[in-house]
């Protein structure tokens, strides 16, 4: 389910939660709308209340990791890129064509960034088969001296490498925050906002406040989902360091 509509669902079980109870609560028997009553129902909110809390404040940070670590691991990924070019450029001609097939592979991960699901249904034009195809001109390449030897050496170490870093960046890319984890949270919260309608005055005031409290919760969550899946929504990983890369490639 997408970051936007879990928002949209918290903004309307929270609002539904306040402004029903408020509607419920005059027609409630005398004895449910006591203080003793009252007492109870903000004791227990207030354990939900603290509750919630911990567990956004875990599913941020979580998502903040996510975020920074795919980062990390892009920033990583355009290096080794670089320095595959480089080590392919010193190694000479014989060097050409895989350093071809890698701007190529390059040119398509900027303009098709891979997911999960897109890896696990393969084209023939599939970004894996790029980077096999730079591979395999890897391994047909046959050094003429110990010079050559080792830059090749290097170049397939680096290969292997920048392999193993896509398919970490791939992984990483569906998010990490469990979905039960959210629909606990936003149950959790609409029970809080029920329970604030609970004896709220029937005003406009208080409606206005309860939507708008609602709207900003869940922007909130809009926004924690939305960094735990860094490569779609309003906030995205940059492909700068993809773009840096292809520039050195083409210098």
């Amino acid at each position: 389910m997408s970051a936007i509509l879990i928002a949209f669902a918290a903004f309307l079980f929270l609002s539904v939660a306040a402004l029903g109870m408020m509607h419920v609560y005059p027609k409630l028997p005398a004895r449910h709308r006591d203080d003793d009553t009252n007492t109870v129902v903000r004791l227990v909110a207030n354990i939900f209340v603290v509750m919630a809390s911990l567990v956004f404040g875990l599913m941020i940070n979580s998502a903040k990791n996510t975020f920074e670590g795919i980062d990390d691991n892009v920033h990583s990924f355009a290096t080794n890129l670089i320095l595959l070019d480089r080590t392919l450029r010193t190694y000479g001609l014989a060097g050409n064509d895989a350093r071809q097939y890698l701007i190529a592979y390059v040119e398509a991960a900027i303009a098709n960034p891979e997911r999960v699901n897109d890896a696990l249904h393969q084209t023939p034009n599939s970004a894996q088969q790029r980077l096999d195809t730079i591979g395999n001109s890897l391994a047909a390449m046959q050094p003429t001296d110990s010079l050559h030897e080792s830059l090749l050496a290097a170049a397939r170490e680096r290969y292997n490498r920048i392999v193993e870093q896509r398919w970490t960046i791939v992984e990483q890319s569906e998010g990490a925050i469990p979905m039960p984890v959210i629909g606990m949270l936003i149950a959790w919260m609409a029970l809080i906002f029920a329970s604030f309608g609970y004896r709220a005055p029937q005003n406009a005031a208080v409606v206005a406040m309860f939507l708008v409290s609602a709207m900003f919760i869940a922007g909130s969550v809009y926004v924690v989902l939305d960094m735990d899946i860094p490569f779609t929504g309003a906030i995205q990983i940059s492909d700068a360091p993809l773009h840096r890369a292809l520039a050195e490639m083409k210098v």
